[in-house]
């Protein structure tokens, strides 16, 4: 995410021609997208192959849980780092440098010979993928003139859902078909031609651009959060496996003292040179702090909801990738439907009612798939799970549209930047926490080793119990949006005589849907 504010981003951007025959920056969108797309597939085309990953690695619950949390932590800690990289020096440069990190780390992961190799080679993909991702829509900004833009971000959209809905798919296919005895690797793979073709064409048709103002690094603080996190999220997803010693407890306890060291740090840093990693002065602000705490519950929710509900259909219910990435399907298409209504139709004449009657909708899906759960046991169907999955789906999609527009509402728009950045950098380390519980909520659940036969039944009570834990959390979602703006606003004026300091690709990419694990 960039960081920079837009009151001279004119300055810095390249004149560029608005005629039909300036091919190039179309060229260059092509690009920026593919990589976009690549990062959202990436995100949800592994979950569907981690049964398989199991089976052919001999990795241990835990690996599993880091095979993902681990690209969500790398991810976080690094987006709003990667974007002010970019504006420093030049959004082109630092996506090559990003595809060229994330192609690397995709083929890592693929010919990965352990999963020890697997854990550092998807924690190596997220943090290339926080310096690609942040530089598409500054890319897309420099490049096209702003009466095209609408179209463009129109596009971006598209993109953000094909990505969502066709990653579990493409995941189970090609985990499926087996392609040359690869098993799950080319889900990984995959990335190899793309990432190749992507930067070459990259070199030649992307038009470099730097922001005049852009904000100082501050790696203490990512240092910080980064350290924070581990110490928290490593006991969690080790501590079960090796009997909860007590030095994992330490280390939780030790966690906070990090983030108390982080916001003393922060707050000198505003002061001196007023370019903090996490700008502090913005939890003044009800809405945002209480959008934030939003932010990071619904992460959690989905880091456990998304990885359970993986074992559940295929190591539990003995199903195959491809039946199980089908299984999603309705899940997917009713977040697209609630999500394309609730901004246009919805939020303007209810408000936040919207966004708490997705939570709610979401908790009577739950609800409802584990009393399914419970009443067929290990004869479930697909179709008997489309009608919570689709319960489920709408509500998501009541929430992940308009929140971080709530949330920005009350926000002044000097500060626009760094909150939609500190948004989306919340959200990710909000699920790979939830990744890490999933030890507790789950695995917590299921006897170190049950018998072959009671393995079915024991991940199904799992995952119902898994389930009244994602439940609570949406009740505690729905009580602190009673916070955000009744009606969420235009974003308060701020700066000298009121001038529009919004960063323009920042707040067009808070209006795309979240990115789901």
């Amino acid at each position: 995410m960039t960081s920079s504010t837009s009151s001279s981003s004119t300055a810095s951007r390249p004149t560029v021609s608005s005629e039909p025959s300036d091919r190039r920056r179309w060229f260059a969108l092509a690009i920026v997208m593919t990589a976009a797309f690549m990062d959202l597939v990436d995100v949800t085309i592994v979950n569907i192959a981690i049964p398989s990953i199991k089976r052919d690695t001999g990795a241990s619950f835990s690996s599993i849980q880091w095979i993902t949390a681990g690209y969500a932590l790398a991810f976080a800690a690094g987006l709003i780092t990667g974007g002010r990289l970019g504006d420093i020096y030049g959004r082109k440069r630092v996506f090559l440098i990003g595809m060229g990190g994330f192609t690397l780390a995709s083929a890592l992961c693929g010919f990965a010979a352990n999963p020890e190799m697997l854990v550092a080679s998807r924690i190596l993909q997220g943090g290339t993928a926080a310096l690609m991702v942040p530089q598409v829509l500054s890319i897309v900004h420099a490049t096209f003139p702003a009466h095209e833009r609408g179209k463009v971000f129109g596009l971006f959209g598209a993109v953000v859902g094909l990505g969502a809905v066709s990653g579990p798919l493409l995941g189970a296919l090609l985990t499926e078909w087996n392609i040359a005895g690869l098993e799950w690797r080319p889900i990984f793979l995959i990335n190899l031609p793309v990432g190749i073709a992507g930067l070459i064409l990259g070199a030649r048709f992307i038009t470099e651009s730097k922001a005049p103002k852009a904000l100082r690094l501050d790696l203490i603080g990512v240092a910080l959060v980064t350290l924070g996190l581990l110490m928290l999220i490593y006991p969690l997803t080790r501590g079960r496996e090796l009997g909860w010693p007590v030095w994992g407890y330490v280390s939780m306890a030790g966690s906070l003292l990090v983030f108390l060291v982080l916001v003393v740090f922060e707050r000198e840093k505003a002061r001196k040179d007023g370019s903090p990693l996490i700008e502090l002065s913005l939890f003044r602000v009800k809405s945002f702090a209480a959008g934030i705490a939003v932010q990071l519950a619904f992460g959690i929710g989905l880091g456990i909801f998304f990885l359970v509900w993986t074992l559940y259909m295929q190591m539990g219910l003995g199903w195959s990738e491809l039946r199980a990435g089908a299984t999603g399907i309705p899940f997917s298409v009713g977040v697209s439907f609630a999500a394309g209504i609730s901004v246009q139709k919805l939020v303007p004449r209810f408000g936040r009612k919207v966004l708490q009657a997705g939570a709610l909708l979401m908790i009577v899906g739950l609800l409802l798939y584990i009393w399914e759960s419970d009443r067929y046991g290990m004869g479930i169907t697909s179709w008997q799970m489309v009608l919570p999955l689709v319960v489920m789906g709408i509500g998501m999609g009541l929430i992940v549209a308009p929140l971080t527009d709530a949330v920005l509402s009350e926000v002044p728009k000097e500060h626009s930047g760094s909150a939609s950045g500190l948004i989306n950098t919340v959200q990710q380390m909000g699920n790979a926490l939830g990744l890490g519980l999933v030890s507790v909520v789950f695995f917590g659940s299921i006897a170190d080793r049950p018998a072959p036969q009671q393995v079915g039944p024991a991940f199904a009570e799992a995952f119902q119990h898994s389930l009244w834990w994602v439940a609570g959390v949406l009740a505690v979602i729905f009580l602190v949006m009673f916070a955000l703006p009744a009606r969420p606003r235009q974003h308060v004026e701020g700066g000298a005589e009121g001038v529009d300091t919004m960063d323009e690709p920042v707040a067009e990419l808070a209006k795309a849907p979240a990115l789901t694990p």
